[in-house]
């Protein structure tokens, strides 16, 4: 089937497939518009400090200027950056892209071990890294080829005198601090300050050039960098603002971003789209502190939000959230995981605002879908992103029809070169006519929008039929005293595999029969869950997605 075809009249008006992909050269050419464009705007906030444009701008190239005259780095070479949200981040980044270097985005919260492995494979000759991590550089970089290490503290974006007295506190009184000693490292306040004297000689970036090496999360084994270029993140900003239509006013948008900038998904919409058209993105270093994320939102009336399915459960069920004005809000992004039905009720009855839910990768930087403002489907991942054309196959291979599952393979601007020295592995996510193998079970709709079956290794195989654990998790999540759950595959002697329900519930008076009830009047019989087991919490990665490998795993000692 010619899926091109298929989608030529499957947009809603709003949104525009012809993209001019050579507006911009490069993410630094976005960066450098941007910055001249919206020079008194408001670009980024955190713990109580904001940067404008011109602030950004100003620091940045002071960051990139002390690279190229105090560093023996030169372009190509790769910076590995480990902060959470927090305003030095955009600082650095942009200001080593200036620099011509690669960022290689680092989770603030790897092991000693993840930490040796990410540095050594990304040839990482220079970290920046936010003090409260850096007991673990500490221990690891003398195994790697790091030469230059800058840290920053959590204030260093602050006045000298309120710097000087915030870093004290978190350091001595809140103890969130620990000891380290790294010879040589230098402090970010003192290079910015270098910076600032030296001259900054501008880097042509080309689209080619590999801009971010976006480490895999490894939970399927050994972590593998994607080599996004310069020209994927560029295509992928543009490909999903059009799917914005027209809500995004340039200049006026202020987006609440609790998602960590060095993951993908937040990188691209908030260091890509949001900085593009001038918002102000309101980074929350600790989303997972809820009454404190809700004290900040009360600071601002936003109008947009970047979040993911745990997250939208944590704060409809906070009473202060609820309480909110959200008069402003007009756009709700969701990817990462799969959004279920109830919480996209919820999010709409709480806020008055309905959740467009998309769908990416690492290695498509991330947007392959997304559902477009104004014409949102709960329960799909939208309509591909323009200039992306994508099919399902089954097994062999073979192309699937409309309406029937296979896996989804995705070609477009946005699509990794490869992964860093694999070739390997760079040849067996392909397939021979150049699409990505996402490893995800799509399926088409008749009306183009597309809805994630699940992912090719989750599914559950009961007396030979398959049972998709996102169809289990949305109904069991739908029950009113469920917070949240995930469904696993478990060895059975007569089924072969039976369902597994890891589950937080709300209320205490929930049963195993209550629940299993509930399951029997809205599944098939064989994909009603066989066990419950009830959770204080559920294992997830640091952006909030549930680990259901660690909990298959762990049920099937």
């Amino acid at each position: 089937m010619d899926f091109e075809q298929f989608y030529q009249d499957k947009y809603p008006a709003g949104v525009s497939l012809d993209v001019d992909f050579d507006k911009y050269t490069s993410m630094v050419d976005v960066f450098e518009q941007a910055v001249k464009k919206y020079a008194d705007r408001p670009a980024f906030s955190a713990v109580g400090v904001t940067l404008t444009y011109r602030d950004l701008d100003t620091q940045s190239r002071n960051f990139a200027a002390w690279l190229q005259n105090k560093t023996d780095l030169k372009p190509g070479d790769r910076i590995a950056v480990q902060m959470p949200n927090v305003c030095q981040y955009p600082v650095v980044v942009f200001g080593a892209m200036r620099a011509g270097l690669i960022v290689v985005n680092t989770n603030p919260l790897y092991t000693a071990r993840e930490m040796e492995h990410q540095f050594n494979d990304s040839g990482a000759k220079a970290l920046v890294v936010l003090a409260n991590m850096a007991e673990n550089a500490e221990k690891v970089v003398p195994h790697t080829g790091i030469e230059h290490v800058i840290v920053t503290e959590i204030a260093d974006l602050h006045s000298p005198i309120k710097r000087t007295l915030m870093n004290a506190v978190v350091k001595h009184v809140k103890k969130m601090v620990p000891a380290f000693n790294i010879p040589g490292a230098h402090k970010l306040p003192a290079v910015l300050s270098a910076g600032a004297r030296e001259k900054f000689t501008p880097v042509e970036c080309k689209k080619d050039d590999i801009a971010v090496l976006q480490y895999t999360g490894g939970t399927t084994g050994v972590a593998k960098g994607a080599m996004l270029t310069h020209g994927n993140l560029v295509a992928n900003l543009q490909q999903t603002r059009t799917m914005m239509g027209g809500v995004l006013i340039e200049g006026q948008e202020v987006v609440i971003a609790p998602l960590p900038l060095y993951h993908i998904y937040s990188f691209t919409l908030n260091c890509g789209i949001m900085l593009e058209a001038g918002g102000h993105n309101v980074l929350i270093p600790n989303p997972r502190d809820i009454p404190g994320f809700v004290k900040e939102l009360k600071n601002h009336k936003f109008t947009c939000f970047l979040g993911l399915n745990t997250l939208f459960v944590a704060l409809c069920n906070n009473e202060d959230f609820c309480n909110l004005d959200f008069s402003g809000l007009k756009l709700t992004s969701s990817g990462g995981m799969a959004l279920t039905s109830d919480t996209a009720k919820t999010w709409q009855k709480v806020t008055g605002c309905e959740i467009s839910e998309g769908y990416g990768m690492t290695e498509t930087s991330p947007v392959v879908t997304f559902n477009p403002y104004g014409a949102v489907q709960i329960g799909t991942i939208g309509l591909p992103v323009p200039n992306t054309l994508i099919k399902t196959i089954d097994e062999d291979g073979k192309e699937t029809p409309v309406g029937e599952p296979g896996e989804l393979c995705v070609k477009g601007p946005q699509v990794m070169r490869g992964y860093w020295q694999r070739p390997e592995d760079t040849q067996k996510s392909f397939t021979e006519d150049g699409y990505l193998l996402t490893g995800d079970v799509a399926l088409v709709q008749e009306d183009g929008y597309l809805r994630i079956v699940d992912r090719k290794k989750d599914m559950i195989i009961v007396s030979g039929f398959n049972v998709f654990p996102n169809e289990i998790e949305d109904v069991v999540t739908s029950h009113p005293k469920v917070v949240e759950c995930a469904a696993v595959g478990i060895p059975d002697a007569k089924s072969g595999e039976a369902v597994k329900v890891f589950l937080v519930p709300a209320e205490d008076s929930v049963t195993e029969n209550e629940l299993r009830e509930f399951c029997r009047e809205r599944l098939t019989a064989y994909k009603v869950p066989k066990h419950f087991e009830f959770r204080d919490e559920l294992p997830k990665t640091n952006v909030g997605k549930i680990l259901r490998r660690e909990l298959r795993d762990e049920a099937n000692k």
